[in-house]
C-alpha cells in the first residue's frame, strides 16, 4: 500500500484524481440546481467531464465538499485498497479458504493491475460497489444483501445487474428487497432534488456518448470493441445486438455449467456478462479480475492456468497501452494486432465464459459409468 501511495503521488498528474473531483465538485453543485450542468475541466486528461451519475450518488458525495479536498483523495486511496482487501477476504472465504494473509498478499498484487492503476489515478468508485456486491453475495440475510445491492445500483446503475444473480439463485426476497432499495433511492433522489432527481431518469438515462469516446479501447465492451474495430460507434445496430444475444446465451450456459454451491462463481458470471452488455465499460470498471483470478486459481474448476494468464493479461493492461500510444482513442490503420490487444478484456472473457459453457458437458462426460469390459 505504501508503494502504491508513493507512486500516485510521485508521478506527474498522479494525484489529479479526475473523478473524485467530478464526485465532490459535481455533488456540491446540487445547492444551486446545476448538478447535471456541471461541467469539470481538467488539465489533465483535457476534456470536459460531466457527472454522470443518478441523483443519490450526488447525495452520498455531497458531504465531502465541506472536507479539503486532499483529505478527501488520499482517505479514498486508502478506502479503495481497503475495499480490494475486502473483496479479496470475501472472494476466499466463498472459496472456502478463509485466510487473511492471502487476502493480503493478494491486495499487494491487485492494487497494481490495469484497472487499479486505473481506479488509482482518477479515484474512481468501482472498487468500493464491487466490495459490496460481493458482501451482498457472501451475506446469507436478506436484509444486508438486498441493501447493499440496492444501495450500490442507486449510487451508479451498474452493479443493478447483480439482481440476476438473486433470481438466477431463487433468493425471491433479497432480489426484491435490493429492487425496493434501489426504488427508494430513486424517491429520494426526486423528493430531495426536485428537478434535478427527475431530469437524469427523463432525459440523460442511456446517453452513453455523455461519458465518453464510446468507439475506444478504453471501453471494454461488445458496444465500444465493435465500434473499434469499425472506427465509430454503432449504438445498437443489428451486429451489437447480435453480439449482445450471443454473450447472453453464452452466459447460460456458463452459469448452469457451475454449481449451486458456487456463489462466487456465478456472481462472476453475471458481472462479467454485465460488463460485456453494458454500453461503456471503461477500464476501471474491470476490478472483477481480481476475483475473477482468485476463482481460476482455487475454484472447483482447478483451471490455474487461465487464472495466471488473466493475471498477466490485467498487469500488462493491452486496451491501456492502445490508448496511450493512439492519439485519436482508436486507430483506422487496420492493423489487427492493435484490434485484438484493444479488445483484450472482451476477447478473453467470451474465451472464459465459452471454456465455462463446456465444463458442464466434460463434467457430464466424466460422470458416465465406465462399462465394464468384462460385460
Amino acid at each position: 500500500m505504501l508503494a502504491r501511495l508513493i507512486w500516485n503521488y510521485s508521478i506527474a498528474n498522479g494525484a489529479n484524481y479526475v473523478d473524485l473531483h467530478v464526485y465532490v465538485d459535481g455533488a456540491a453543485t446540487i445547492a444551486r440546481g446545476g448538478l447535471y450542468q456541471f461541467v469539470y475541466r481538467p488539465v489533465t486528461p483535457a476534456i470536459a467531464l460531466e457527472f454522470t451519475y443518478p441523483p443519490f450518488a450526488a447525495l452520498v458525495f455531497y458531504p465531502l465538499h465541506f472536507l479539503p479536498f486532499g483529505l478527501v483523495g488520499f482517505c479514498w486511496q486508502l478506502g479503495v485498497v481497503a475495499a480490494f482487501y475486502g473483496c479479496a477476504a470475501l472472494s476466499l472465504r466463498m472459496l472456502g479458504r478463509p485466510d487473511r494473509r492471502a487476502a493480503m498478499a493478494w491486495t499487494a498484487v491487485a492494487v497494481w493491475i490495469e484497472p487499479a492503476r486505473h481506479t488509482f489515478e482518477l479515484d474512481q468508485i468501482n472498487v468500493l460497489l464491487m466490495f459490496a456486491v460481493l458482501w451482498a453475495v457472501y451475506s446469507n440475510r436478506t436484509a444486508v444483501s438486498g441493501l447493499l445491492v440496492g444501495l450500490a445500483a442507486g449510487i451508479k446503475l451498474t452493479p443493478a445487474i447483480a439482481g440476476l444473480y438473486f433470481l438466477g439463485m431463487r433468493r425471491w426476497a433479497a432480489a426484491g428487497a435490493a429492487g425496493l432499495v434501489f426504488v427508494a433511492t430513486i424517491a429520494v433522489s426526486v423528493l430531495v432534488l426536485g428537478r434535478q432527481g427527475r431530469y437524469f431518469f427523463t432525459d440523460l438515462l442511456g446517453d452513453a456518448h455523455r461519458v465518453g469516446i464510446v468507439a475506444s479501447p478504453g471501453n471494454q465492451s461488445l458496444r465500444g470493441v465493435i465500434g473499434y474495430t469499425l472506427g465509430y460507434d454503432p449504438s445498437y445496430a443489428p451486429v451489437t445486438l447480435a453480439a449482445i444475444a450471443a454473450t447472453a446465451a453464452l452466459a447460460v450456459l456458463a452459469w448452469r455449467a457451475l454449481d449451486d454451491s458456487d456463489r462466487l462463481g456465478r456472481i462472476l458470471v453475471v458481472m462479467l456478462v454485465g460488463l460485456l452488455v453494458s454500453p461503456v465499460s471503461w477500464t476501471h470498471h474491470w476490478v472483477w479480475i481480481l476475483p475473477l483470478v482468485l476463482w481460476l486459481i482455487y475454484g472447483p474448476l482447478r483451471t490455474a492456468a487461465a487464472g495466471w494468464a488473466w493475471l498477466v493479461l490485467a498487469l500488462v493492461g493491452p486496451p491501456w497501452l492502445m490508448t496511450v500510444t493512439d492519439s485519436h482513442g482508436w486507430t483506422h490503420a487496420g492493423d489487427p494486432i492493435r484490434y485484438v490487444a484493444g479488445s483484450a478484456y472482451v476477447l478473453a472473457t467470451l474465451l472464459t465464459l465459452a471454456y465455462l459453457a463446456m465444463a458442464r458437458r466434460r463434467s457430464d462426460l466424466s460422470s458416465r459409468p465406465v462399462p465394464d469390459p468384462v460385460g
